[in-house]
């Protein structure tokens, strides 16, 4: 059974409501041409999300072509080494490597039922564009996914992948060649095709409904991990939970399961990449959050290790639970990143996408600097797996 899909409730991170506000972030600020793209996109999610037909056909598809429920592993030797107990929410098990499968497959068959006859996306590290292009394979759907060239380069083995899946990848040459500039890229085509295309964000950004559908699609990765924490500890509810964060969709969905208990949320970004962490407040791919800019208000290149949080900003969700004090964002170096997948690997047999280290960094140094208590309890999710990363891994271990 899978739970959490598209579950409802109250209070933090609950509907944002029509205007698609989180606090002071979030909103629609898009060109007149795609307002009405984005308003029909939210009616039919908020219709779909109380079909019945649609939420089975959903929960089918997370079974039998993702896998769920992933499981929930304890770091046995790594929770010994450190001195807290570890477990590891597996989504580096779910199909395509990664947690990015769940809201794609979702936004693909919410596609199919407004009609749309294919698939628009950008991605960063790959993994968003491989499920794209996995899902648009499924449903018989063509699909176009565009990728800054830097990584092209550096995600040699998704590219292949996506190209093998039948899915056209356009490689983005302006800008700092990251993710930033495919984003922008792919949603200047969407406004020449939003009759025909639908726009499959692949985090918990962009404007209204996006940031909050993509965190309702990838809850069931919180509300698992909050079941099976309930089977697995004494307390039922770890002391801390900890995800990654670039846009933040897998910290999204994973602290969309713990928001309303006693648990300590902690999100982890790139030292280069920072948003919530140290960030500023500005608009940028059609939303208001937190974003590394120059004083002049104008965006910075954002740098990390692992191109999937090569984000110069944060979901605006995530600049309001740390306006709110529900979560706190912190840093982590590259280099940390590096000594973190080293040593899950060697501790544990995993290897662990470069993205999903920045949050095993953390807890690393957090126990060694005494701000996990020994004994500690932590939910950890590993967002996605190392095959990707193994060629820039190689280099430097």
């Amino acid at each position: 059974m899978v739970t959490g899909v598209l579950a409802t409730r109250p209070g933090v991170m609950a509907d944002p409501g029509e205007r698609g506000r989180f606090g002071e972030y979030g909103g629609l600020y898009v060109p007149e041409s795609l307002v009405a793209a984005c308003r029909e996109v939210e009616a039919a999610f908020r219709e779909a999300r109380t079909d019945p037909a649609f939420r089975e056909s959903l929960a089918e598809s997370l079974v039998l072509h993702v896998g769920r429920p992933t499981p929930l592993t304890p770091a046995r030797r790594l929770s010994a080494e450190l001195g807290v107990t570890l477990l590891l929410k597996r989504e580096d098990l779910a199909h395509t490597g990664s947690h990015k499968i769940n809201n794609v497959l979702g936004q693909a068959l919410l596609a199919l039922r407004m009609g749309r006859t294919r698939l628009i996306a950008e991605t960063g590290a790959g993994q968003h564009g491989v499920a794209v292009a996995t899902a648009a394979a499924l449903l018989g759907l063509p699909a176009t996914v565009f990728m800054g060239e830097r990584d092209v380069e550096r995600q040699g083995l998704n590219v292949f992948r996506m190209r093998m899946l039948g899915t056209e990848v356009v490689p983005v040459g302006t800008g700092s060649r990251t993710l930033k500039d495919a984003t922008s890229e792919a949603m200047r085509h969407w406004v020449a095709a939003t009759e025909e295309a639908y726009y499959c964000v692949g985090s918990v950004i962009g404007p209204n409904p996006y940031p909050w559908m993509v965190r309702e699609f990838q809850r069931v990765i919180g509300d698992e991990a909050r079941e099976q924490c309930a089977g697995t500890l004494p307390a039922a509810v770890p002391d801390y939970v900890v995800a990654c964060v670039g846009g933040g969709s897998n910290a999204a969905g994973t602290f969309a399961g713990f928001v309303d208990t006693t648990a300590r949320l902690v999100g982890v970004e790139a030292e280069g990449g920072a948003g919530a962490a140290r960030g500023s407040l500005g608009v940028l791919h059609g939303f208001r959050s937190l974003f590394l800019q120059d004083g002049h208000g104008q965006i910075t290149e954002a740098h990390s290790i692992a191109a999937g949080l090569d984000y110069p900003g944060v979901g605006p969700e995530h600049a309001h639970l740390r306006d709110l004090g529900r979560a706190r964002y912190v840093t982590v170096s590259d280099e940390e990143v590096v000594d973190a997948a080293v040593r899950l690997a060697r501790a544990e047999g995993i290897v662990p996408a470069l993205e999903s280290a920045h949050a095993v960094a953390w807890v690393i140094r957090a126990a060694r600097t005494g701000e996990l208590p020994p004994g500690s309890t932590v939910l950890l999710t590993l967002s996605g797996r190392g095959d990707k990363d193994i060629s820039t891994l190689k280099e430097l271990v």
